[in-house]
């Protein structure tokens, strides 16, 4: 069994039944084995995601992605203290983004996704709704990953309906008891966690503070990223499909998913999906490359356990509430900026994706580095000519 104080952590967080069926394995175990075995996967799931962001990133910017991956991977604490599933669902969606823009091992994606989105479709499910509203076989694999999702789920349903035939109303009572005022879950500026390194960093955080209201903040949130959202998804219906604009389109779904609904920042390693467009943007040069470094480092940083453990020591005296507009805007400002530096991530990548010379900038430099590599290696006639003359 686990300690008394660590039980306690886990009765509140809450899933939906598909998560049982792969967590009834480490159930059966002992409490030391099964613990140990959970924390392996987790270490193991997140080294092989960031191998292969880095993979996918050192043909345009090597020394740029390994600098955001390594510092993602020094802030990684908070996610193995915890266990947060988190971990493992982030993981597998890389390696279902690795494997479809890879081409390889396509088979072994669509279970990592479905696996993914059984246990946290509110972390996931962005990225599937991206490859389904993609043309090709990227939708023809969004749509295979959701039926293996559902043969995931339906027995996992039918078992916890036989086991505990209430369970959808303890559900929705748990959530809206989390979600209260006064709850570890509340929004609010004046909820427990507010302002240390459990910051929950979706946007009714920030707009809270202007206005503490659940009817203000979620249709106003819902509203900003819906819209953004909505853009990107006519984007990508009107335009064909390539690797360069996938990655911007990931770039900008990170961030915008982190934001819409509830998360916390063992969440945001979800960032890892944008390093390879920063890398990208890097590559090309010009003023956007530097933009592109700026909202990316401060999208990690700013949801990173070291930073924020440090930021809780600055903030803790500082007060939530505040009068006047701009009280309220320099409470957001020292007390939760990583909504607003998500937000700014999230425009600047879909700015960046649904511009009509967004391939031709991304690709400014002409050739990647791997591709540079080879023709150095593997000179055609044409450039043997040339370098002869």
């Amino acid at each position: 069994m686990p300690p008394d104080g660590l039980r306690s952590i886990l009765m509140r967080h809450i899933y939906f039944p598909p998560t049982f069926i792969f967590i009834a394995p480490f159930a059966i175990l002992p409490w030391v084995p099964a613990h140990l075995l959970w924390m392996v996967l987790t270490a193991g799931s997140l080294i092989l995601a960031t191998f292969l962001i880095r993979n996918l990133a050192e043909d345009y910017s090597p020394g740029v992605s390994l600098f955001l991956i390594c510092f993602v991977l020094i802030n990684c604490e908070g996610l193995f203290a915890t266990g947060n599933p988190a971990g493992i669902v982030v993981s597998l969606c890389i390696v279902t983004v690795w494997c479809f823009l890879r081409n390889r091992f396509v088979p072994a994606g669509i279970l990592c996704l479905a696996v993914s989105l059984a246990i946290k479709p509110h972390d996931v499910g962005l990225v599937w709704l991206y490859f389904l509203l993609a043309a090709g076989a990227y939708r023809k694999h969004a749509l295979q990953t959701l039926m293996v999702t559902v043969v995931l789920a339906v027995p996992a349903i039918l078992w916890v309906s036989y086991v505990a035939p209430n369970w959808m109303q303890e559900l929705h009572s748990a959530i809206r008891a989390d979600f209260a005022l006064g709850g570890p879950c509340n929004p609010g500026p004046n909820f427990v966690s507010g302002n240390g390194p459990r910051m929950v960093l979706d946007l009714q955080s920030t707009i809270s503070v202007f206005r503490d209201d659940p009817h203000i903040y979620n249709p106003v949130s819902y509203l900003v990223c819906g819209a953004l959202l909505l853009v990107g998804a006519i984007h990508t219906l009107r335009s064909r499909f390539s690797q360069t604009r996938a990655w911007l389109a990931l770039a900008a779904i990170a961030p915008l998913t982190l934001l819409v609904t509830y998360h916390q920042y063992v969440d945001a390693k979800l960032l890892l999906l944008a390093v390879p467009a920063c890398a990208m943007l890097w590559a090309g040069g010009g003023l956007t490359r530097w933009i592109a470094l700026l909202v990316t480092s401060a999208g990690i940083v700013s949801t990173a356990d070291i930073p924020l453990t440090l930021f809780l020591a600055l903030t803790r005296n500082i007060p939530t509430a505040a009068a006047g507009f701009s009280g309220q805007m320099l409470t957001v400002a020292l007390t939760r900026p990583a909504p607003l530096i998500l937000l700014a991530m999230g425009i600047f990548y879909l700015w960046v994706y649904v511009r009509p010379d967004s391939v031709q900038i991304a690709a400014a430099d002409g050739e990647t580095r791997k591709t540079r590599r080879a023709r150095r290696l593997n000179p055609t006639r044409d450039e043997e000519q040339r370098l002869a003359v």
